[in-house]
């Protein structure tokens, strides 16, 4: 794990005890620091291995002696050489938090209405996150460098790109942030070797000294705002990757949005003019070479991770290699299989209507299967793709909604269950078609997640004869 001699001795407060937070809690109590740790599920907080003896909680039924807490890894040690333990599990709203080094908070925490905001202005103490706590450690680890991905849209594909082309070029990479495992969790690189890490708004509003070699923005569109006092607020958010930039590291930014456009000018007024490459995709690319990153949403995160990469140093035939045999993300835009000349294209983590506009826009003849626990009553980022659309096949609570909405612009098919929907499309689909799973609705009316519907998905087109 990523540690820190600075940590030793200190007192931390983790509010959050998911993955990122369980994450946390190892590498301080490895370090040498005291830690208060809460979570408001009982249990989250049960999930701690009683071999720690807790102080503040005793042996439930609930709890393992096992290491299965903490995200499966083994059982935190205690590391006090007087035998006092080295974690408590209090909540920090009731506690006196004078004298803690930092409150490390999970990003899911709403910091605008948590009353933890208060209690640490209060007392003097930083908000931050594991990130933070990541750039705090870089000094004593390997020489190395970070690239550091935001952006509304296409963050988790640029990030783990650029990750795939680093790794295909030979290069030590480690993949992080807000995908993959937690940063602090994973084994230091050697020297030579790059963090990856995808960077949400919330994750950057906790960091303070994250000096990326690389920093890439994506772009900025209305999100998130009930966390932030508007939209300018939630892209001056973003803005602070590069804020925290030394002048002379490259900073990549897409700028087919207003407010991204402006992030570039600002850099380019503030003297770093050099270090801006803008990235904006348009006329004819060439990307039939890159079979999982079809369409023009992909364009322009091929075109991040190109520049990203290459400021790295990684010269042009090793991007090409790993532009080419980029397999994409499980359920986005996922190329399942190909049978009888159809392509099925798992895109079930596309929940809401913004999101399955770029799929629609990625191949020229589509079966799109839709549908699931609707989130609006329109399907209108959708149209400019409808042209596109073959058929569609309607599932899920929206199966009636979607087909109203979409019957008077192709023909649609009430299917209901996903399984009926992928048989009846294959069974309408001919070669050079495809077959799409993007919903556009959340999967909790008949799935566990987006996840098991997209595995159901797949399952059910290796069911095909």
């Amino acid at each position: 794990m990523i540690v820190s001699r600075a940590w030793r001795g200190k007192r931390f407060a983790v509010l959050g005890l998911a993955r990122s937070g369980a994450a946390t809690v190892r590498a301080l109590v490895a370090a040498g620091a005291q830690v208060t740790a809460w979570d408001s599920k009982a249990e989250a907080r049960n999930a701690f291995s009683p071999s720690l003896r807790l102080r503040g909680e005793g042996r439930g039924e609930g709890d393992s002696a096992t290491g299965d807490a903490l995200g499966g890894q083994a059982p935190l040690p205690t590391l006090s050489p007087e035998g006092e333990r080295a974690i408590s599990l209090v909540d920090p709203l009731e506690i006196d938090l004078s004298g803690f080094a930092g409150v490390v908070v999970s990003p899911g925490v709403p910091l605008n209405t948590h009353p933890i905001a208060a209690k640490t202005r209060d007392a003097g103490v930083p908000v931050i996150g594991d990130i933070e706590l990541f750039a705090q450690a870089r000094g004593e680890l390997p020489a190395h460098k970070v690239v550091g991905i935001t952006g509304t849209n296409g963050k988790s594909t640029t990030t783990a790109l650029i990750h795939h082309i680093l790794e295909t070029a030979g290069i030590p990479a480690r993949l992080g942030g807000n995908i993959g495992l937690p940063i602090l969790g994973q084994e230091p690189l050697p020297e030579g070797g790059v963090y990856v890490l995808e960077l949400s708004s919330y994750q950057i509003d906790l960091t303070q000294s994250l000096d990326c070699e690389v920093a890439v923005l994506l772009n900025i569109t209305p999100d998130h705002l009930d966390r932030y006092d508007g939209f300018d607020a939630y892209a001056a958010s973003k803005a602070r990757l590069f804020d925290m930039q030394s002048n002379g590291h490259a900073a990549i930014i897409g700028i087919a949005d207003e407010a991204s456009q402006g992030v570039a000018k600002r850099l380019a007024r503030s003297g770093r003019a050099e270090d801006v490459t803008r990235i904006a995709p348009g006329g004819c690319m060439d990307q039939s070479r890159w079979p999982a990153l079809q369409g023009p949403h992909n364009a322009q995160n091929a075109l991040a991770a190109i520049a990203a990469c290459a400021a790295l140093g990684v010269d042009q035939a090793r991007i090409d290699r790993g532009l080419e045999s980029f397999p994409g993300l499980p359920h986005r835009m996922e190329r399942v299989a190909t049978k009888n000349g159809v392509l099925f294209v798992n895109d079930s983590k596309a929940t809401n209507a913004e999101s399955v506009a770029p799929a629609l826009a990625a191949y020229p003849r589509i079966h799109w299967i839709a549908g699931g626990k609707a989130k609006t009553a329109d399907l209108d980022a959708c149209r400019p793709g409808f042209p596109h659309i073959v058929r569609a096949y309607t599932i899920g609570e929206a199966t009636e909604m979607f087909a109203d909405i979409l019957k008077h612009d192709m023909p649609v098919e009430r299917s209901g269950t996903l399984a009926e929907a992928v048989r009846a499309a294959a069974a309408n689909a001919v070669a050079g078609e495809v077959v799409l799973l993007s919903p556009a609705c959340a999967s909790f009316d008949q799935f566990r997640d987006y996840e098991d519907r997209g595995d159901q998905f797949r399952a059910a087109v290796e069911a095909l004869a």
